[in-house]
């Protein structure tokens, strides 16, 4: 038998809202209250709703590990992003990367062949999707990047127009397709390149396509055995989320870090060792510039239970940034490719290119499990806003009166 309860002093602000659900799903008074009291039962959790507190939080609810959605990959490389959002029940609807051998790669790893040149795809090819992942190229923002264009008398950042106004087309895909969320990577150097101006533009466009935007630079070492920086750049629809949405930048997990000792082979290849040659150079390089008060140098790993350096695209040119000693008065060696991809956290699958093609790839990579640790929180959102709109808001059936 259904009992009666009575409240009293409802501040305005709420009922305003529960007005609005009334008008908005065509339910009593009554009829709102009730849904929401019966789904807060069934689902035992503690009311954490723009009602009850003001400001909308993630629901104390176990988030499932998976969800159903959609994304697109473009400049995909190997497929660091396909990888992770795969694993949080996403499919991947296209996928587009300019290079040939990583389209290759991309093609063994996932049966699926990337387009090619972004800039020659028709935006009406591209399916509708509800996440969109880009690590667009950082070449031309990288510390790295900047200098060796620089001493070239190259252009950087936007004023490269092969790589640096490819953010730009970037920003066409998103405003014709309206995905309800973007995940984006690039290097830390971005928001400071160019005295910040280029991070400023960046920001000016995603706020012009009416997105709420997050940006966060995460080490990787939490992850994965390697000190390697990047900013990520999570955006929300302000059309599908009217109120800024509760998303959160994840954590290192707890514990200690992974080691570098871990992902090493047992029985590695001589041919990765350097020869006498290359090392004696390496080394009189590195002595030559610390004379003048540089940093340059090699990269030898002398504990094995710490993390290594930021592997770049550049290692297969001599190894110099990760370098593993051998004792016995034997040469360093570098790392095999087999290692740089435990290294950046991928799944161990058949390398199908050369070991140069190989370095570069997974230098240019994104590190999937900082990306899927990302996704989770992305997961949580969407979570929270199909609870809130879906379940918690639902129409309620009508309940008979009591009688007798």
């Amino acid at each position: 038998m259904a009992k009666p309860l009575l409240v009293r002093n409802v501040p305005r602000d709420i009922c305003s809202w529960i007005d609005q659900r009334r008008a908005q799903y065509n339910m009593s008074q009554q009829e709102v209250v009730l849904s929401i009291l019966d789904k807060a039962v069934e689902a035992d959790i503690e009311l954490k709703l723009p009602l009850f507190s003001g400001q909308p939080q993630i629901l104390e609810r176990v988030v499932p590990q998976t969800l159903p959605f959609t994304f697109i990959d473009l400049f995909a490389g190997i497929g660091g992003f396909r990888a992770a959002l795969e694993k949080l029940g996403g499919r991947c609807r296209f996928s587009c990367e300019y290079d040939k051998y990583a389209k290759r790669t991309y093609a063994a790893w996932y049966g699926d062949t990337p387009q090619g040149d972004i800039r020659k795809v028709k935006i009406a090819d591209i399916p509708n999707h509800d996440l969109l992942a880009a690590g667009f190229p950082c070449q031309p923002f990288s510390i790295a990047g900047v200098s060796k264009r620089q001493s070239l008398g190259m252009a950087h950042g936007f004023k490269c127009v092969t790589q640096g106004n490819l953010f730009f087309q970037l920003a066409t895909i998103i405003e014709a397709k309206r995905p309800a969320v973007l995940l984006l990577e690039n290097v830390k150097n971005l928001k400071s390149h160019d005295k910040q101006r280029t991070w400023r533009v960046i920001q000016e466009r995603l706020n012009e396509l009416n997105y709420w935007i997050f940006d966060k630079v995460i080490d990787a070492a939490g992850w994965v055995p390697q000190h390697r920086e990047r900013v990520y750049i999570v955006c929300f629809d302000k059309k599908a989320f009217p109120a800024k949405p509760p998303f959160e930048f994840p954590n290192p997990p707890e514990g200690e870090r992974p080691k570098l000792l871990e992902i090493l082979e047992q029985d590695p290849d001589p041919k990765y060792t350097l020869t006498e040659h290359l090392w004696n150079y390496l080394q009189r390089y590195a002595e030559g510039h610390r004379a003048k008060g540089n940093g340059f140098g090699y990269g030898l790993v002398e504990d094995l239970t710490r993390i290594a350096r930021t592997l770049s695209a550049r290692y297969y040119k001599d190894g110099s940034e990760i370098l593993i000693p051998q004792g016995n008065g034997k040469p360093p060696r570098r790392l095999t490719p087999l290692e740089c991809a435990r290294l950046m956290g991928f799944d161990e699958k058949k390398i199908v290119v050369s070991d140069t093609q190989a370095y570069r790839q997974f230098g240019n990579a994104v590190v999937p499990k900082v990306v899927e640790a990302v996704g989770r929180q992305i997961m949580k959102v969407l979570f929270w806003k199909l609870s809130q709109e879906e379940s918690l808001f639902c129409r309620a059936p009508r309940r008979k009166r009591a009688t007798g």
